[in-house]
């Protein structure tokens, strides 16, 4: 069970929070980036921690601002874990959150006891990552035509959340379909993306910096993710697409709750 609020981080943003009852927090930070955190509710919501699942800025419920970037998405964050309280929390970043939970983490260390990395990249996805998988093209075509046509705004975003669909999930696509339903897009961070001025989110040399702070890390994956490839180490679910956590929702709260609980 949830209860929302929205909550003031700083002077000229606020953020809408879902957030459940347990001893040991867990921020919870969502991909797109421009959807809700809503299509993370489950599992998550079995976890038996204090779960706080914000919208990032300008995505959902949260308010609007005049500038989108990585790092201010991490300042709001840090502010929603001042106002809270929260001195040190776990983290479980998922797909683009996964690398503004790495940027978070990089940057004030001392609030991260352990970190889970979800359906998202520590290193570069090089360019033939997924070279000679004709299924992934071939699925991920109806999304790459949303891009290219003539829609705007939230009607783009959930458009091309629904295009890519298929290729996002591995064998539970109804479920997954009628949880984008229930998302509320936006387009705010659509726009600088698409005109190239969208810093990009995964830190610099990310792999060797993590690796000297001592904190654990957990990469949780699913095998056929056609966004980005499985790591060579890790936890990867087998029949479990980029959306692991709806293929494989057993295998998946597993995984965390094992890692946290280590």
């Amino acid at each position: 069970m949830y209860t929302e609020s929205t909550v003031p981080v700083s002077a000229d943003m606020s953020l809408f929070v879902a957030q459940s009852v347990g001893d040991r927090p867990l921020l919870v930070i969502h991909g797109g980036p421009d959807w809700d955190h809503t299509y993370l509710r489950s599992p998550v919501d079995k976890v038996p921690a204090h779960v706080v699942m914000p919208d990032l800025r300008g995505c959902g419920r949260s308010g609007k601002a005049a500038e989108y970037t990585p790092d201010l998405a991490v300042t709001d964050l840090l502010g929603l874990l001042d106002v809270l309280g929260i001195e040190q929390t776990d983290i479980l970043g998922f797909s683009y959150g996964g690398m503004l939970a790495q940027r978070l983490t990089l940057r004030e260390p001392h609030r991260v006891r352990k970190l889970i990395i979800a359906s998202s990249s520590v290193v570069p996805v090089p360019a033939d990552a997924f070279a000679g998988w004709h299924e992934r093209d071939e699925l991920r075509k109806a999304e790459a035509e949303v891009w290219a046509s003539y829609l705007t705004g939230p009607s783009l975003t959930r458009a091309a959340a629904f295009a890519g669909a298929p290729a996002n999930v591995w064998r539970n696509l109804p479920e997954y379909l009628r949880i984008l339903a229930g998302v509320r897009f936006s387009a705010e961070w659509v726009a600088p993306w698409l005109e190239g001025r969208l810093p990009p989110a995964r830190p610099e040399n990310a792999s060797s910096r993590l690796g000297t702070l001592g904190i654990p890390i957990l990469l949780l994956h699913g095998r056929y993710d056609m966004i980005f490839p499985p790591p060579p180490d890790g936890v990867v679910l087998d029949d479990a697409g980029h959306m692991a956590h709806i293929d494989q929702p057993e295998l998946w709260l597993q995984a965390v709750e094992e890692f946290l609980n280590s």
